[in-house]
């Protein structure tokens, strides 16, 4: 259970359920701010609650179902599409005009290419298009790769969807029990591993699998080398040790076992391999709401948490147990009571394994090609899923003047 001291002696029942809590999130002591939109976030949660005049009790849900995640997600996104209402509606035109519409779509073929954001104009179309679906927007610290996937085929080479690889997560015990790792072999060697944090096809080609196409693309010989040229003069800060090469590259499901991942494999290679699930431990059951108002807090007590390249990517983790010290309350219990993930695991090297855990001084790469896995995830998935006519009639009926993010 949760803990936390009434120390505003308010009567929080009467705030929250009779749905008075916007008024009194008006306060200006920003540590029973704090307090209010934890409160606010895990009731929306399920969790229960039992007040007294000291401390307010709450206790989570056995599981989180789809419904539940579902709903926390909408609240996060409406958060976020409403804070950036005012851009969105400006890159509309932009975000429209680099799309396909759907007889260009599926009277074409599809050659996709990687375009390694840059330039100001190709963060905004990502930015933009992040927006398109039902989980929140949200980015990385630390490392970070940027891709519009566009389609060659065509002569506006429009974008079929977005990728975004970032540092790998420090602590994930199931990741770390499958990959044989102890502090000291994570510590040196996650430098080595990636995340796919963004991974999403837009219309039309998200009715072809186009989510399969790029799911493949993770694993290509090409994301490989963009990554290198990038990292291949940084040194980081917790192994001192230069970011060249990737032995692998992990993603998460929020859902659990997912369709898009399922059964993807190349030459008897599963490109995806389930390695677990994740203990529910993170900060997504949180609104970015409440976070800011943490970090609020600890500004006005004078605490900095660094989110520097190199410095690890649970920057919003520190900063919510900095928050719980100052407020006297479990961060631990908080923070191990979010939405479990399954684990996927990307292997690029034939000996990933040997490598990460030290047995072996170089990778044996796979080097499969961008256009050899995009030949395959075509004859394999593509040709079959156009031969059902409401996909056909879904491709068909999108115009690119109709995409809007609602």
């Amino acid at each position: 259970m949760l803990n936390i001291k009434n120390k505003f002696n308010l009567d929080y029942n009467n705030i929250l359920f009779q749905k008075t809590i916007n008024n009194a999130l008006q306060t200006k002591d920003i540590e029973e701010k704090v307090i209010l939109l934890i409160l606010r976030d895990i009731i929306r949660l399920g969790w229960s609650v039992n007040f007294d005049k000291e401390i307010i009790t709450f206790n989570p849900p056995a599981f989180y179902d789809r419904e539940t995640i579902r709903n926390a997600m909408s609240f996060k996104r409406e958060e976020c599409i409403l804070k950036n209402k005012e851009w969105i509606d400006s890159h509309y035109e932009i975000a429209q005009n680099n799309l396909a519409d759907g007889y260009e779509a599926w009277n074409s073929g599809i050659i996709p290419s990687l375009e390694v954001c840059e330039t100001k104009e190709q963060f905004d179309l990502f930015r933009i298009y992040r927006y398109y679906w039902s989980s929140p927007y949200s980015d990385y610290v630390g490392r970070r790769i940027k891709f519009l996937v566009r389609n060659i085929a065509l002569p506006k080479k429009p974008v079929i969807g977005i990728i975004a690889l970032g540092s790998s997560i420090i602590h994930i015990p199931e990741r770390d029990i499958f990959i044989g790792w102890n502090k000291e072999t994570r510590t040196k060697n996650i430098i080595y591993t990636m995340d796919t944090y963004v991974l999403g096809a837009l219309p039309p080609y998200n009715y072809l699998l186009g989510g399969k196409l790029l799911s493949y693309l993770i694993a290509s010989k090409e994301i490989r080398e963009i990554y290198r040229n990038k990292y291949k003069d940084q040194i980081t800060n917790i192994s001192n040790r230069k970011a060249t090469d990737l032995a692998c590259i992990f993603t998460t499901s929020l859902y659990g076992k997912s369709s898009q991942y399922n059964r993807i494999k190349y030459k008897n290679i599963l490109l995806y391999k389930l390695i677990g699930y994740t203990k529910g431990y993170g900060t997504l059951h949180l609104t970015d709401e409440t976070f800011n108002a943490m970090y609020d807090l600890l500004k006005e007590n004078n605490i900095l948490i660094s989110n520097k390249f190199g410095e690890g990517p649970s920057w919003r983790m520190r900063v919510i147990r900095s928050a719980a010290d100052i407020l006297g309350f479990d961060s631990d219990f908080l923070l191990q009571h979010s939405f479990k993930r399954a684990i996927y695991l990307t292997p690029l090297a034939k000996n990933y394994l040997e490598f990460l855990n030290g047995k072996s001084d170089k990778l044996d790469y796979y080097d499969f090609s961008l256009s050899e896995l995009t030949e395959y995830w075509y004859n394999r998935w593509h040709l079959k899923r156009r031969n059902n006519l409401d996909i056909k009639k879904s491709v068909l009926n999108f115009k690119k003047s109709d995409f809007e993010i609602l």
